[in-house]
């Protein structure tokens, strides 16, 4: 992380209470299931990573400076990071991206320019990650936000030992395509909530 878009230093963080999606956890409320189930919108999968990344720091306080962009386009590059990307026709409307480690999945940021985009890509991520075997979905932090979607805290020394259990592990992010409906994601999140 940046304090700021402008400060040229990044640091890393290992916070005393650990944010994760339990991937068997995650909530859709009513009226989210009815947007997912409705195509309002299109998915897709490491479509526009650098248009994903400008929407998470187009914000008033950001931690992404040009460093971290830097980074994390060549992480993409690599293969080990990668965004899921929400469309309304040709707008790209809210996504996330992170890093693949192990059977980690590292959020590092989301954002949202229409009414749930970011909680249509979430469900979609957490179906993406379920059906190509990752066991470890981390959010740094616990929001407000992430809570009420189903995330949880846990303690620094559950949370490495779960990052260690995921390290043995070697899913492919990119095994499988998204999802082919919102139907598909709603139905099978509520086979395993």
């Amino acid at each position: 992380m940046a304090e700021s878009r402008d400060d040229p230093d990044i640091f890393w963080v290992d916070p005393k209470l650990r944010g994760i999606f339990p991937l068997d956890g995650f909530h859709i409320s009513r009226s989210l299931r009815r947007v997912i189930r409705q195509d309002r919108f299109d998915v897709t999968l490491d479509r526009d990573f650098s248009g994903v990344m400008t929407g998470c720091a187009d914000r008033d306080e950001t931690w992404i400076n040009e460093e971290i962009t830097r980074v994390y386009e060549a992480l993409h590059a690599s293969g080990d990071a990668h965004s899921l990307e929400v469309w309304r026709g040709d707008a790209l409307v809210g996504g996330v991206y992170g890093v693949v480690i192990g059977g980690a999945f590292c959020g590092e940021s989301m954002f949202s320019r229409e009414r749930d985009a970011s909680k249509v890509a979430l469900a979609w991520l957490v179906d993406h990650l379920r059906r190509t075997g990752f066991v470890l979905f981390d959010t740094q932090f616990l929001t407000h936000h992430l809570a009420s979607l189903g995330a949880v805290e846990i303690p620094r020394a559950e949370y490495h030992k779960r990052l260690r259990a995921a390290l043995q592990l070697n899913p492919d992010f990119l095994s499988l395509p998204l999802a082919g409906s919102g139907h598909e994601v709603v139905q099978r999140s509520t086979q395993t909530s």
